[in-house]
């Protein structure tokens, strides 16, 4: 059995970032009822030494559009990383969304074996395009996605299992 590149990539990571919309609408939510400024949500952190929710929600959105362009071989598109609201982290999600849901199938099946190059701050990845997908792009979702949901938790917001899983 052979698994579509874009069906693992695409519907999975848009349903990841429409999960995140709720969330964060739960953290706006919870910021308006409780009178908290949102900027104090937005600027949280579970660490000293790690992003705050806002650099979680915009790392998430990098990592999905690039890596959808890379495996498509075409040029990912360049957000600013300037959201400091709780509706431009919205805004900035569904533009992501949009762009996921412009490519096609046949833009990303067959770049399983597609050379993948990154530029790290201290060393470059080199990936083939599977492997680019399941040990990078996925787990970096993942990772910043739960981050940002553990920081809204962490501030009092009432999530739940299913807010970070999402309807079935």
């Amino acid at each position: 059995m052979t698994i579509s590149m874009y069906q693992a990539l695409i519907p999975v990571s848009i349903r990841t970032l429409n999960n995140l919309t709720n969330i964060l609408e739960k953290g706006s939510a919870y910021a308006e009822t409780k009178k908290i400024d949102p900027s104090v949500l937005i600027n949280s952190r579970l660490s000293p030494d790690m992003f705050p929710l806002s650099k979680q929600v915009q790392t998430a959105s990098d990592i999905v559009n690039r890596g959808a362009a890379r495996l498509a071989g075409i040029e990912p598109p360049k957000f600013e990383d300037n959201e400091t609201t709780f509706p431009q982290l919205i805004d900035r999600i569904q533009k992501t969304i949009s762009h996921l849901n412009t490519f096609k199938p046949e833009q990303i099946d067959g770049s399983e074996e597609r050379k993948i190059t990154l530029q790290m701050r201290d060393n470059t990845l080199s990936f083939q395009g599977t492997p680019y997908l399941f040990y990078f792009v996925l787990p970096n979702l993942y990772f910043h996605v739960t981050t940002a949901y553990n920081i809204l938790r962490h501030c009092g917001v009432e999530l739940g299992k299913q807010d970070f899983l999402g309807q079935p």
